[in-house]
């Protein structure tokens, strides 16, 4: 399968150039993107403003949180590790001592091994969307650093999912009336007019969506298992659209912590819409091992318990991506890859200050 489409706002173009031993990289945005961010500027400011009078008149709540930007640069470096140790392993490139060091990934390799790498690196560009990289060849010892632009744009990117996630939040609560926009490069600010008890909303924030690949049991039919005792290690969940059960296994092979990237998108062949998804190096590996050991299986996609997807294996996806059909709406299918990427993000939100803003006086 091929890497999913990014959001084209923030969509990155890699280039790569070889000089005198030294491969460096140049990251940017496209034009296209640029403009749409203006506009997603301009529409916050005016929710914003609207926002601000609101809180004039009724007072309400204020909540900001920051990201973890020491565990995102770890994150963001532990990804590129486990990518480049996929391309030289495909490409049966020679090296040893590939190990994580001073915010970069380092590896020994030889003359030949180190121009394989260099255009392994330069063929795989657009399957490496977050990395921009700062490559420095001497003496055998291959240094690869992703540059500040590249960790800049994962922040940017780390910020929006976390904006939607919160946006989705509120919606599901009931919360009609709100203003979430960021602040500065790596917080987040939340208004909430009329709002008296920011800890409330904080605590819907704090919940994890639960995020899980289970193998389905074809033993007994759900139905059945529902109205009796399921099997060991198995329990009936329904259907994220539809009544339908399934019997599936109560552990996760892979969570939402293995997925680096969801994004809605459509179905080359049938136009529908999808939600497509993107593993990490661990869960490309532990996907690739799963799929291999039950090829003609059915598996389910499981969020918050509803069972959104139960494609059967066809043959082994080694490659680290892949998508979710459901017939679903344009809205469904960006609410589920939504969901994906929130599964993990309570963990890289540090809830900074939450106070209740009284109302100005008349």
């Amino acid at each position: 399968m091929t890497t999913p489409p990014r959001d084209c706002a923030t969509r990155l173009f890699i280039a790569l150039a070889v000089t005198a031993g030294i491969m460096t990289s140049v990251i940017a945005l496209p034009r296209a993107a640029l403009a749409e961010d203006g506009q997603l500027d301009k529409m916050r400011a005016k929710i914003s403003a609207f926002i601000r009078d609101k809180m004039e008149k009724l007072g309400g709540s204020r909540i900001v949180y920051k990201v973890d930007t020491d565990g995102l640069r770890e994150s963001v470096v532990t990804d590129l590790r486990d990518d480049v140790y996929k391309n030289l392993r495909e490409g049966k490139i020679a090296f040893s001592g590939l190990a994580i060091r001073d915010g970069g990934v380092e590896k020994i390799a030889d003359v030949k091994g180190r121009e394989q790498l260099a255009r392994k690196l330069a063929s795989a560009a657009e399957g490496l969307p977050s990395h921009a990289l700062a490559v420095t060849d001497g003496n055998g010892l291959v240094r690869l650093v992703p540059t500040n632009a590249a960790s800049a744009a994962r922040l940017h990117e780390l910020v929006e999912d976390a904006i939607a996630m919160i946006e989705q939040r509120l919606k599901e609560a009931g919360v009609q009336l709100a203003s979430v926009q960021p602040d500065g490069t790596d917080r987040i600010r939340i208004f909430l007019p009329g709002v008296m008890e920011p800890e409330r909303v904080t605590a819907v924030f704090a919940r994890r969506v639960k995020v899980g690949f289970r193998l389905i049991d074809l033993s007994v039919p759900p139905e059945q298992a529902q109205s009796g005792t399921p099997p060991a290690g198995t329990e009936v969940l329904p259907g994220f659209k539809d009544k339908s059960l399934y019997l599936v296994a109560k552990d996760s092979v892979l969570d939402g912590d293995d997925i680096s990237y969801a994004g809605p998108g459509f179905a080359s062949a049938t136009k529908e819409p999808i939600a497509s998804f993107r593993f990490n190096g661990r869960g490309t590996r532990r996907f690739a091992h799963i799929t291999e050991e039950n090829i003609a299986k059915p598996f389910a996609i499981v969020l918050d318990g509803k069972v959104i997807s139960a494609p059967i294996i066809r043959e082994p996806i080694t490659g680290g991506s892949g998508q979710i059909s459901g017939n679903f709406t344009l809205e469904e299918a960006n609410s589920v890859a939504m969901l994906l990427r929130a599964g993990s993000l309570p963990g890289h939100l540090g809830l900074v200050e939450q106070e209740v803003v009284p109302p100005a006086k008349p």
